[in-house]
């Protein structure tokens, strides 16, 4: 009899330390975390296929407040649409717990929010 498990994901900005309980750490920004280095910045995968497009992630970034459900939408969209999205959820499903991390400041308009809600409905 196979035993279904359900990968537990979490959200962790990238300036926080990482843990043992991070599990499998996906860094899902396209760019590099702003003062941080190789040799102290811990991830397992670095998928920079599934940030939000350059025009997308500039609109937003003028008023994240404000335009926080156009760029769910937008930004959902974009991540159906992907096949770097479907691969890496394939692969994530097969991990007891992954770890999305993001650099953002805002805690409650980010990217990595939006990727958690599609991978855990």
């Amino acid at each position: 009899m196979k035993v279904l498990t359900m990968t537990q994901y979490r959200l962790k900005r990238a300036y926080e330390p990482s843990s043992d309980g991070d599990g499998f750490r996906v860094y899902i920004d396209r760019l590099w975390p702003r003062g941080l280095s190789h040799e102290t910045f811990h991830y397992d995968l670095w998928d920079k296929d599934i940030a939000p497009s350059s025009e997308l992630r500039e609109w937003f970034h003028a008023d994240p407040e404000k335009r926080w459900t156009e760029f769910e939408r937008r930004y959902t969209a974009e991540l159906n649409d992907n096949s770097s999205f479907n691969a890496l959820r394939h692969l994530l499903a097969q991990k007891p717990v992954v770890t999305l991390v993001y650099s953002s400041h805002d805690e409650l308009h980010n990217n990595a929010i939006v990727v958690y809600d599609l991978l855990t409905k």
